[in-house]
């Protein structure tokens, strides 16, 4: 597997399900692999290296969020635990600081055949977040073949079609094989796929080569650096706590983020 070439690492071993540095994408997205083994080395310290739910009351809780909305349901499963489920991020901050909502941002490749398979869990996942938490995707400009879907994803954003676009692009890339993969892939390239949602290509290539592109993209290359992310699928909770891929699987990985939540929840 070939490492990218970030500034940070991370204390775990990442697991074979990930996806890095110029990793060729596979024919179709693949079941989740199995959990990998973390590296022979001691926990990381930290105040809350084993999360306890939430000392907040119901009423608490429920003051987080809209009043109509139902007190989020208790993290199920054992508490999480550092340096072996998630990684604490040192003076970490989130993409989006200031919003007063608790964010999770996934860090994702379009190319990642993993990112495509962890897609539909977590959309799911997201539907069921109570409203203050955030949930936020975030593209890994990698470099290679990683930017200019990651460039696609920002344009698609900035044109009001990325809601309607973006499981669509992980099925043209993994199942249909319809899209090029290529570090000389461009705007003409990618055009003909957001054509069908209305975007003639002059807007797309607009879009794609903007200001305003180059601005998240390098916002989202330094969230990734600061955050110590080598690999995708990874989430970032609150800017705080990196929970990468690994140790346990795509299910474990939600099961860590949702005790991170509510431990951010609880004022902790």
């Amino acid at each position: 597997m070939t490492k990218l070439h970030l500034s940070l690492t991370l204390p775990l071993l990442l697991a074979l399900a990930a996806c890095s540095g110029q990793q060729a994408p596979a024919p179709a997205a693949p079941a989740p692999a199995p959990a990998a083994t973390p590296a022979e080395a001691a926990p990381v310290a930290d105040p809350a290296a084993s999360v306890a739910a939430p000392a907040a009351d119901a009423a608490t809780a429920a003051a987080a969020v809209t009043t109509d909305a139902p007190p989020p349901a208790a993290p199920q499963g054992p508490p999480p635990v550092a340096g072996v489920d998630y990684v604490p991020i040192a003076n970490g901050q989130p993409l989006q600081p200031g919003s007063g909502r608790i964010e999770v941002a996934e860090v994702f490749g379009y190319t990642c055949p993993h990112c495509a398979t962890f897609e539909p869990e977590l959309s799911a996942w997201k539907k069921r977040q109570p409203a203050d938490v955030s949930v936020v995707q975030v593209p890994a400009p990698f470099g290679g073949y990683w930017d200019p879907y990651a460039r696609a994803f920002y344009a698609a954003e900035a044109l009001g079609v990325l809601e309607q676009s973006h499981q669509a692009m992980f099925n043209a890339i993994h199942l249909q094989r319809s899209m090029p993969v290529g570090a000389n892939t461009g705007a003409a390239e990618l055009a003909p796929f957001y054509a069908q949602y209305g975007v003639d290509a002059k807007r797309f290539a607009d879009a794609y080569n903007s200001f305003g592109v180059d601005a998240k993209i390098n916002r989202a290359r330094q969230f990734a650096v600061k955050s110590g992310v080598e690999g995708t699928p990874s989430i970032v909770v609150n800017g705080k706590y990196l929970v990468p891929v690994g140790a346990g699987g795509f299910g474990k990985m939600l099961q860590t983020v949702d005790w991170l939540v509510a431990h951010e929840r609880g004022g902790n």
